[in-house]
């Protein structure tokens, strides 16, 4: 076999290895989140409003790369379970503001333990941590820089 011919096998693709790493880890959360009585994408909601509450949802959509349509849901969901408040920003009827509660604000304090957790239930260091960390968002950004490009260029030329 042709040494490109290796290229396309799946163990070295890197998108195949990528889904396969976000499935794990995202699993791997499970049990941890489950204590905290949120899931892996409310876990992430909420650690943007720990790092700034009130937000809108559109800036957390932006911190989160998601879309405001797949924010919402998680929202509302953080909402029932008296976490969040939303409500619409004064003078801007369209902007709508999200605020942690007294609750939301105290399971701060209970997620402190996960990413030590994590990293023991992985079995990497802080460090490692931090190297998979940087390495994942030059990726991310590379990624995000090539889908601009695409986007950018004429119609016949993607």
């Amino acid at each position: 076999m042709d040494s490109t011919d290796d290229d396309l096998l799946l163990e070295r693709q890197l998108c195949f290895a990528l889904a396969l790493a976000s499935r794990s880890v995202i699993a791997s959360y499970r049990p941890v989140l489950d204590r905290l009585g949120i899931t892996h994408p409310q876990y992430l909601v909420m650690l943007a409003l720990w790092e700034r509450s009130p937000r809108t949802v559109k800036d957390i959509s932006e911190a989160l790369l998601l879309e405001p349509a797949t924010v919402t849901p998680l929202l509302k969901r953080l909402e029932e379970a008296g976490l969040v408040t939303r409500a619409r920003q004064p003078g801007n009827e369209r902007a709508l503001d999200v605020a942690l509660t007294p609750r939301g604000v105290a399971l701060r304090e209970q997620a402190l333990s996960v990413p030590t957790t994590m990293m023991a239930r992985l079995d990497i260091s802080r460090e490692e941590a931090a190297d998979l960390h940087g390495s994942m968002m030059r990726l991310i950004a590379a990624a995000q820089a090539s889908r601009a490009a695409d986007a950018a260029a004429p119609r016949g030329q993607r």
